[in-house]
């Protein structure tokens, strides 16, 4: 070997140790990540926590299973000038009322976020009317009402109305402990049309006729507040049927093999997606959230749970589920065969009325 050949090799050696060296030198840094839990925050693990941790051997991801109550843990922190959590995955009404209170950041979604692998900027990529001031989605999903086939004799359950007919459907209902899904159920049970719901509900009289059908199966209903508990009671036979986030009912009947069917009449469809709170690992969030929410990280999502990204051109890249090798377009809320009669969360509705309706819900659980 020549000398100028050795000259070049030892030089191009030293340039790959530097780089490595680089890679390693950064200092460690944890990033704390407020999520739903269950199978939910185990598809995040698996799609984007655990594959950005391994090219990224400096940062270490906490989880947090604090996001039901993620605004009120928000609003202490911030009161109490300590933010601990880094990135929040939360749902865009209270995102929106964390923005407006600025206790989270504002996103300049074209330059904050990747482009699609095309060019496309992410503005024009995530669905329409996903994207918030300050919010950024990660997946569609909905809320669908689940039950156990074996709890009836002869008819099963094929709508929401089927829900409050105890007559001919008896036994326990799992609800979630808040009004969202809950009034627009009821509204949509009692005869109002999907397109018209939420117009109803802009009444004291819309809200009165929603409270009256639900106390037609008061005596009836168990409340659940956490995501992993409807299944488990469905599982369990504690109850007949169960209100539910899709992901988790698939995880439930695929996975664990749970006797119980997915009613996709007036599924609830919402975004779900992520906030990052004023605190002071803002640059390195920023890093993470843009590599966690391009094209193929979405897309990624889907091998692990049913909900279908929030980017377009993530949808041509889901197939099959990487565990149990079935396709997963089947279980997506948006396959047209679900998509029947959804029922599209009015975000704006729950800010502009959320506060009253909650209070005036939880004091409807206690009487």
């Amino acid at each position: 070997m020549s000398k100028l050949k050795t000259t070049i090799i030892g030089a191009g050696a030293i340039a790959v140790s530097a780089l490595a060296l680089n890679a390693y030198a950064q200092d460690p840094i944890s990033l704390t990540v407020v999520s739903w839990g269950g199978a939910y925050t185990a598809s995040q693990n698996r799609a984007y926590h655990e594959p950005y941790m391994e090219e990224n051997p400096h940062v270490t991801i906490i989880n947090d299973d604090g996001s039901a109550n993620a605004l009120a843990g928000l609003r202490a922190q911030h009161q109490a000038g300590n933010v601990t959590w880094d990135l929040v995955d939360m749902l865009p009404s209270d995102a929106q009322l964390a923005c407006d209170e600025g206790i989270v950041i504002p996103i300049d979604h074209d330059e904050m976020l990747a482009a699609a692998p095309d060019g496309t900027p992410a503005s024009e990529d995530f669905l329409p009317g996903s994207l918030g001031e300050c919010f950024i989605p990660q997946i569609v999903y909905s809320t669908v009402l689940t039950f156990r086939p074996d709890a009836f004799d002869g008819d099963q359950p094929e709508s929401i109305a089927d829900l409050f007919d105890v007559e001919n459907f008896p036994g326990r209902r799992a609800l979630q402990d808040r009004p969202g899904t809950n009034l627009e159920w009821a509204l949509y049970a009692d005869g109002v049309p999907v397109d018209e719901i939420y117009d109803v509900l802009r009444t004291p009289e819309g809200v009165d006729r929603a409270f009256a059908k639900l106390d037609t199966i008061k005596e009836h209903i168990v409340f659940w507040t956490e995501g992993a508990q409807a299944p488990q009671l469905l599982a369990d036979g504690e109850v007949a049927f169960a209100t539910g986030y899709n992901g988790r009912m698939f995880d439930a009947i695929e996975v664990e093999g749970m006797n119980a069917e997915i009613i996709w009449d007036g599924q609830v469809v919402e975004w779900d997606g992520w906030v990052i709170p004023d605190g002071p690992n803002v640059d390195k969030v920023l890093e993470y959230v843009s590599w966690a929410t391009d094209t193929q990280r979405l897309a990624d999502q889907a091998k692990f749970i049913s909900y279908g990204p929030a980017r377009a051109s993530s949808a041509p890249l889901v197939g099959e589920h990487a565990d149990l090798g079935i396709d997963m377009n089947a279980h997506m809320p948006t396959n047209p065969d679900n998509y029947f009669a959804p029922i599209v969360l009015d975000n704006d509705f729950w800010t502009d009325y959320g506060d009253e309706l909650r209070e005036r819900f939880a004091n409807w659980m206690l009487q």
